[in-house]
């Protein structure tokens, strides 16, 4: 007899959107939570980070205050601490604006605060809640008369199962690194928590070996704190599946706040002397104090059983259809353990069609153009859809426009002062948009909006049609629509002759 609608092996918070879904459709529903959650640490740690990346935002634009006549004031004197309205007097002078300091323990408290507001949303009281049923431990797949998962010596029978357990930091071969106290995204919280008990000082000196977005917003947000930062990506671009253009302008924003940026280097060795690490960097030594691993993810599936059921998997990637079934055809997946970039909105887009098809006779398939991702930088990245690169492939040149307009064209970036960004589409000839990529202030809000457009297959000329409020950052589209009708008829000169003839025709007529 079957216990359960769905089984959902669990550990990310993926795993628990899944099973609050499946719970709300009046599914009856098990989630599996292991003891010692890596994974879910991993998650907690892209929140963090996430929260520092504000703080290290709202520290900017205090320094920067001044540009907009802002001062934050020192005040000496005998009569500093007389009534305010006495502050205008000459006795009181100001000697100096002094530049923001930051309070670890306080920014730390905010940045685990928010995590933890988030994970109330999902929190395994609530789950139970809903009806959910919770089993705390760690189990495998068992595959006698029924396909089940054993744990704390119960078989759980459903007639399909959600692997949700989401994966963990990827550590690269490196002589050396093993013996050597390294950090992830998973336990960095620990050294930067430690820093907020102890003197609030960070560690001045970070290496990051990188390749994923949370790498590069590591970067910059370390850098912004007034740290030393090298970031290490052993490709030629510094972020895969993003067009030249665009990765170099993201780089050079690295750069210019003081990232040291070194592509094509590979680390062979990691060596500890005394206090310090030392890693061989290409044809660089490097002296640092911590030295964090964010070059990619492995699913945290290893202890499942899962070749006894028949689910092949290889390095870092599930085999999944489009359906997101395994080869086990009652076993599906959802989330950064099918493989890519550890992205929520991602892991819970894919959580939504895997439930659907897991409960019902549905056949949704996932479409990943369709599908934002981003990374929290500043300015913002964002993009949806193909790539330039991908549409080469696809079309002739001919077919197909690409359109870039940037930030500092409009209103809303001047008024802000957010002049860098360029907004580039990527849409054929009859107005149907392929794809676009944003770097630029709001790019996350601006790029929801394309994305829909890509949905609903709304073309450029309907979206010009939308009068957008002013200024916005959102007039960027505007802009856009009318460089396509701009080359739309540059590139037609039967339209070019008819508009002349018509012109001409109307000029002599009112004569």
């Amino acid at each position: 007899m079957i216990d359960y609608d769905i089984v959902i092996i669990g550990g990310s918070l993926a795993g628990r959107y899944a099973a609050l879904k499946a719970s709300q459709l009046r599914a009856k529903v098990a989630l599996i939570e292991p003891e010692d959650n890596l994974s879910q640490n991993f998650n907690s740690g892209l929140i963090y980070l996430d929260a520092l990346s504000e703080v290290a935002k709202r520290k900017l634009q205090l320094e920067n205050a001044s540009d907009f006549g802002v001062l934050l004031s020192q005040f000496d004197g005998e009569k500093e601490n007389e009534e305010f309205d006495k502050i205008s007097k000459t006795e009181v002078s100001i000697t100096k604006i002094p530049i923001p300091s930051l309070d670890w323990e306080t920014a730390m408290l905010r940045v685990f605060g928010v995590e933890l507001q988030v994970r109330s949303h999902y929190s395994l009281e609530y789950l139970v809640g809903q009806g959910i049923d919770v089993v705390i431990g760690a189990g495998q797949f068992q595959k006698q008369t029924n396909l089940g998962f054993a744990i704390n010596n119960r078989l759980l029978l459903g007639r399909t199962y959600l692997l949700a357990t989401g994966s963990l930091p990827k550590i690269d071969n490196i002589e050396g690194l093993q013996n050597t106290r390294f950090l992830t995204l998973a336990n960095i919280w620990q050294v930067l928590s430690s820093a907020s008990l102890h003197g609030n000082k960070l560690p001045e000196n970070w290496v990051i070996l990188g390749g994923i977005p949370q790498s590069i917003q590591l970067a910059q947000t370390l850098v912004r704190l007034g740290c030393n930062v090298t970031l290490i990506c052993d490709r030629e671009l510094i972020i895969s599946h993003v067009d030249l253009d665009i990765c170099q302008l993201l780089q050079a924003q690295l750069e210019a706040e003081g990232v040291r940026v070194l592509t094509k280097t590979l680390v062979t060795q990691v060596l500890q002397i005394d206090d310090k690490k030392w890693l061989q960097a290409g044809d660089k030594a490097i002296e640092t104090d911590e030295i964090v691993v964010a070059t990619g993810q492995v699913p945290n599936i290893e202890s499942l059983n899962l070749a006894a059921v028949g689910v092949k998997w290889y390095q870092s990637r599930l085999y999944v259809n489009q359906r997101l079934q395994t080869t086990n055809s009652r076993i599906y997946a959802c989330g950064d353990v099918i493989g890519g970039y550890p992205l929520a909105n991602v892991a819970n887009y894919e959580a939504d069609i895997a439930v659907n098809n897991a409960l019902f006779f549905s056949t949704n398939k996932v479409d990943y153009q369709n599908v934002v991702w981003g990374i929290s930088t500043q300015p913002m990245f964002a993009q949806v859809g193909l790539t330039q690169a991908q549409v080469q492939s696809l079309y002739h040149p001919s077919e197909v426009l690409v359109l870039r307009q940037y930030f500092k064209s409009l209103t809303a970036a001047q008024i802000r002062d957010e002049n860098t960004g360029i907004c580039k589409l990527i849409v054929l000839k009859n107005g149907r948009i392929l794809g676009a990529a944003i770097i630029g202030a709001e790019a996350r809000e601006i790029i929801n909006i394309i994305a829909l457009a890509i949905n609903r297959k709304i073309k450029i000329q309907q979206l010009a049609s939308l009068c957008m409020s002013y200024p916005s950052f959102a007039n960027i589209l505007d802009a856009i629509a009318r460089d396509w009708q701009l080359q739309r008829i540059n590139h037609n000169f039967t339209c070019q002759e008819f508009l002349d003839d018509f012109f001409q025709i109307r000029r002599n007529w009112n004569i």
